[in-house]
């Protein structure tokens, strides 16, 4: 049998990257946990860490235990979620990741409909695409929100829908956009502060090829992975800003800002990625069919 406790030991190392880190986190002596790695290449045959100057790196064999063990420990939490929300009854837990560069106000309106579910436990992660789908693919997320469609792979086993592609205005405090009504829209664009999505999103790209076509070089003051961050810099004066139409009711929670314009052509695109294996989680299923409609 293997011993899981050597392997956890091995894991730490890796991800606290060496061994003295890993003493450090675990509260033991660097030799004990040393001592456990070496019972664990003894017991499957192969060595799995190897100096690399005043620090060890994985072998091949090393790379592919630590992957067997990150699904494996990664499970395990996941076995202590699903237990104390079994605990509890009637529990309506949705788990969604919102990857960077989408609109969390889009986000927000598209979860609307499942937020007055009775009892609902509401698990929002945000992070970088490929980190998210592996939490979908080990079932720690439920439904991942995402600016592009999961790239072509066949070990991930998601399936990908586009829900919306919302059109995109632009908004500032009243009297930016008051004076910026004189110069006409959107050449004021040119002329007026504007933070903007940063490039990890689609839409920014978007946005930078409409500024080409229009002619426009504009003030860039800012750049907001969060477009709730963006819009409240904005409304406390920091310029006008670009928001997609499916975000924009949210806006009434703060106060002075007003619509200036549409960026014509540009949309907003948001995508729902799923497991095969949670296509059916009715929340989940819910939030679509709502989008759809």
């Amino acid at each position: 049998m293997l011993n899981y406790r050597h392997l956890y030991y091995f894991w730490i190392v890796v991800k606290e990257g060496g061994f003295a880190r890993a003493a450090e986190r675990l509260d033991m002596a660097v030799q004990t946990i040393s001592a456990q790695v070496r019972e664990l290449e003894k017991s499957i045959g192969r060595q799995l860490l190897k100096p690399a100057g005043r620090g060890v790196t994985m072998t091949e064999a090393g790379e592919t235990a630590f992957n067997r063990a990150e699904q494996i420990f990664q499970l395990g939490e996941a076995l202590l979620d699903e237990m104390r929300d079994a605990g509890g009854e009637g529990i309506a837990r949705l788990a969604v990741g919102l990857s960077d560069g989408i609109s969390k106000l889009a986000a927000h309106a598209l979860l609307a409909p499942v937020l007055d579910t009775p009892s609902l436990r509401l698990l929002c992660h945000d992070g970088e695409p490929a980190h998210l789908l592996s939490e979908l693919a080990l079932h720690r997320l439920d439904l991942v929100l995402a600016c592009q469609p999961a790239p072509p792979n066949a070990d991930l086993r998601v399936l990908s829908q586009r829900l919306v592609g919302s059109p995109v205005d632009w908004y500032g405090p009243t009297e930016t956009v008051r004076k910026s009504a004189r110069a006409g829209f959107p050449q004021c664009l040119a002329e007026v502060p504007v933070p903007l999505p940063t490039r990890h999103g689609a839409l920014r790209a978007r946005l930078d090829r409409w500024f080409e076509a229009e002619g426009i070089r504009p003030r860039i003051v800012g750049e907001f992975e969060d477009s709730a961050l963006m819009a409240v810099f904005a409304a406390r004066g920091l310029g006008v800003f670009p928001l997609a139409e499916l975000g924009a009711e949210d806006l009434s929670l703060l106060r002075g800002l007003r619509w200036l314009g549409r960026a014509q052509g540009v949309v907003e695109e948001i995508h729902a990625i799923r497991s095969r294996r949670g296509q059916h989680h009715a929340l989940a299923s819910q939030v679509l069919a709502a989008a759809r409609s």
